[in-house]
């Protein structure tokens, strides 16, 4: 019992190893996705195929149907067409003009026996009968046309075929009305409906397609009479009813309002409602009515405004496509079979060399950079490895290049001291001098010497490159003071230093270059005196520092370069070579860029706002520094 147990939990454990598929080995799972490759893309594609077939199928169907709407749309359209150039036609017509303005009387006083229209007995130079007789020549020539009626403002009609069901004046008919409305237009009004006026023959309604224009006088805009065209239905019929969808599918029109105008005869659905119908001038759509699941495909005319609409079932399935979608199937099973006997094969020519790869990487990983993947394979692996080789020589790249930055680094660095001048000397012969000239009585070569040893003392801080902001301020205080001596009255300055930053620490030597530049090349170049503020405040965790004068300012073109060398400060500052000229002229701006840029990162730094003639705003963001960081804190924060 013992045993067996012992032999269950050995084969549960190995079921439990390979059944966590990420910690197999390369080969085997290769294997094992070959082997899914092979039988779920022959389900997965089966479904794709089956979708894809009958996706295309529909599309195909919706398509040609809209094409076959499209040329029933035309057909209709030329049929309508020419009607609206026979009535081109008869209105150019000179008895028809002399008909409408009133010179030719009809006469329709009354109706004869029968209902029939009593025909005029003033027509002594037979005009009536010539209108008449021109009106029957278009239903002679075109046999579709039922009959023509021509009724002038009066209310007198001339007809072929048509007369007045009644004696009111056919001015008030709503086909005339209706035709008045459209100012001279070619109107299609659909099927007869409540009109005074008939034909001989006596067509129902729904057997005739009513089409109007009005008369209009070129000169006065007035509607002077109107034409009526009665056309049989079988014109439209013709151009539809031999037309088949599928089995049992059919064409049927509507016009604008949905009401048919021809529908095949036991139609799979009565009429369409226009709220089936979406908004679009063509396109198809499937509802479901009295049990059945239909497709509805239409076109609209751009000339009648009629509906063209294909209705068949949606189950009428493409034989075809089963065919089709069988040997598809079939053929995917075979492939898949075929590649099962290479998954093997495959499996071990990519784990191999990606298992040789792996051991490069960790020599690389163990410090040698000089190991190299040198086959020529073109496949994957080979993109791989070359991928390898170049990842080796940009890293390289990369730590000369860190080793250029940290030189560069300490270049700025000494380049921000007074690298020509022994600090420490200075600073004690400028002591002797201020004594000196305090024993002389000559205070202000005194005060002079003094603010210029404060000014180098604190440029020294003992080899600290991290000074409180109250030594900073002290500093430019300094060399303000040194400058003012010099300037007297065209030199005004205002210094603010808020009490949230009292406490905070800074880069020493920062403020300096930035007001050494406001008074060369701002208040010196200005006419008269000029003011200088400088300010410290904490703004969105960082410190602000704000050097601004109302000096002459700089055209855009200089503001421009100036921003551009921010952007590098080191560069700019090789290409100079701390010269004066257009990059070495704002050489100290760029050592305090470089300086800041270096310690803290691109989010902090100076920028720039200047404007010709109205002086110029520099403003330094500087992290907030509540002591001297140590030296492992890389990014320069808060303390």
């Amino acid at each position: 019992m013992i045993i067996m147990r012992n032999k269950r939990i050995t084969w549960r454990d190995k079921w439990m190893q390979w059944s966590r598929f990420s910690d197999l080995p390369l080969r085997y799972k290769l294997s094992v996705l070959f082997l899914m490759v092979g039988i779920l893309p022959s389900i997965a594609l089966g479904i794709l195929v089956n979708f894809t077939v009958n996706r295309i199928v529909d599309k195909q169907v919706t398509e040609g149907t809209i094409q076959l709407i499209g040329k029933v749309n035309q057909t209709l359209d030329n049929d309508m067409e020419n009607l609206q150039n026979i009535t081109y036609l008869i209105g150019f017509d000179p008895k028809v003009k002399r008909f409408l303005d009133g010179s030719i009387s009809a006469g329709n006083a009354g109706l004869a026996e029968g209902g029939r229209q009593q025909p005029a007995l003033d027509d002594k130079n037979g005009e009536l009968y010539a209108i008449k007789q021109y009106l029957q020549g278009f239903t002679t020539l075109y046999p579709e046309i039922a009959a023509i009626l021509v009724v002038n403002g009066s209310g007198d009609y001339v007809s072929n075929e048509m007369y007045a069901r009644s004696p009111d004046n056919l001015t008030r008919d709503a086909w005339y009305m209706e035709a008045a409305k459209h100012e001279g237009l070619f109107t299609v009004l659909g099927h007869p409906q409540q009109r005074n006026v008939t034909t001989h023959v006596h067509y129902a309604n729904d057997e005739l397609v009513s089409v109007v224009r009005s008369f209009v006088d070129p000169d006065t805009r007035k509607v002077t009479g109107a034409v009526l065209i009665d056309l049989k239905l079988r014109a439209v019929s013709r151009a539809v009813r031999d037309v088949t969808l599928g089995k049992n599918g059919y064409l049927m029109v509507t016009d604008k309002s949905g009401e048919p105008i021809y529908t095949p005869e036991d139609p799979l659905v009565p009429e369409v409602p226009p709220a089936w119908i979406p908004g679009e001038d063509s396109g198809a759509f499937v509802k479901e009515t009295a049990g059945r699941r239909l497709q509805f495909i239409y076109g609209t005319s751009s000339f009648t405004g009629w509906r063209t609409i294909g209705v068949f079932e949606t189950n009428e399935a493409v034989y075809e496509v089963r065919e089709i979608r069988f040997y598809l199937i079939c053929f995917l099973f075979v492939v898949c079979l075929f590649g099962l006997t290479a998954s093997y094969t495959l499996s071990q020519s990519i784990a191999r060399p990606i298992r040789q790869l792996m051991s490069f990487m960790q020599k690389a990983e163990s410090g040698d950079l000089t190991v190299r993947y040198l086959r020529h394979r073109q496949d994957e692996v080979g993109m791989l490895g070359r991928s390898f080789n170049r990842m080796l020589l940009e890293i390289r790249k990369l730590i000369r290049l860190n080793e250029l930055r940290e030189r560069q680094k300490r270049e700025a660095e000494l380049r921000s001291l007074q690298a020509h001048i022994k600090p420490h000397f200075l600073y004690n012969t400028l002591d002797t001098i201020h004594w000196m000239a305090k024993k002389k009585g000559a205070d202000d070569v005194s005060d002079m010497v003094e603010s210029l040893s404060r000014l180098f003392r604190i440029g020294l801080s003992k080899g600290s490159d991290i000074i409180p902001i109250r030594d900073e301020w002290t500093h430019i205080s300094s060399y303000l003071q040194i400058q003012k001596t010099r300037y007297r009255d065209r030199l005004h300055c205002e210094l603010l230093l808020s009490e949230e930053a009292e406490g905070l620490f800074v880069l020493k030597i920062l403020l300096q270059p930035i007001v050494e530049n406001a008074i060369y090349h701002g208040i010196k170049a200005r006419r008269g005196p000029g003011h200088i503020r400088i300010a410290a405040s904490v703004e969105q965790d960082m410190l602000v520092l704000t050097v601004s004068d109302d000096g002459a300012g700089m055209p855009p073109e200089k503001l421009k370069a100036l921003r551009m060398q921010l952007r590098d400060p080191l560069a700019a500052m090789e290409a100079s070579g701390g010269e004066e000229g257009p990059a070495g002229r704002s050489y100290g701006m760029l050592n305090v860029q470089a300086r800041i840029l270096l310690a803290f990162g691109e989010e902090y730094g100076i920028s720039l706002e200047s404007a010709e003639g109205f002086g110029t705003n520099v403003t330094i963001r500087h992290p907030l520094l509540y002591g001297v960081p140590s030296p492992t804190d890389n990014d320069g924060g808060n303390s």
